[in-house]
């Protein structure tokens, strides 16, 4: 009987342990500096960004998240209008989703790609934006 519970209990701990990796990597990604490099439209067309004067800062602690809108500074401070909205991060059909709710509107974004030097999200309207990892300003 103690063999069975153990075999048993091994079996979960490996069920466990092998559920969607690949989402909990992409969420371990999510933080830090971001900036916008391109918006993909439903038609396929594109928008690029060379430069960008603002770029957004995420931080996740769990299963929720803060993303703040911040300018960057020559010094390699950032400036923020202190306006963030709040996200729960949540697996939902095999997807990484971040769930937006301010008081006045709610919306769903599914992570597509997170790695430590790009990211890709996509909204309801099926806007595709890539981001990569902002690098501080260097006049060296």
């Amino acid at each position: 009987m103690k063999t069975n519970f153990i075999i048993i209990l091994l079996f979960f701990f490996g069920i466990i342990s092998c559920s969607k990796p690949y989402e909990v990597a992409k969420k371990e990604n999510l933080g830090g500096y971001w900036e916008i490099q391109s918006v993909e439209m439903p038609d396929g067309t594109m928008k690029h960004f060379s430069f960008n004067a603002i770029v957004e800062f995420i931080e996740v602690t769990g299963d929720s998240g803060v993303r703040t809108k911040v300018s960057p500074q020559l010094d390699g401070t950032f400036i923020t209008n202190e306006t963030s909205e709040k996200f729960i991060v949540k697996i939902e059909n095999d997807s990484l989703r971040l769930l937006y709710e301010t008081p006045y509107d709610s919306w769903k974004e599914t992570v597509i790609k997170a790695t430590d030097s790009s990211l890709q999200v996509k909204n309801k309207e099926n806007k595709l934006y890539s981001y990569r990892k902002f690098e501080k300003f260097n006049f060296e």
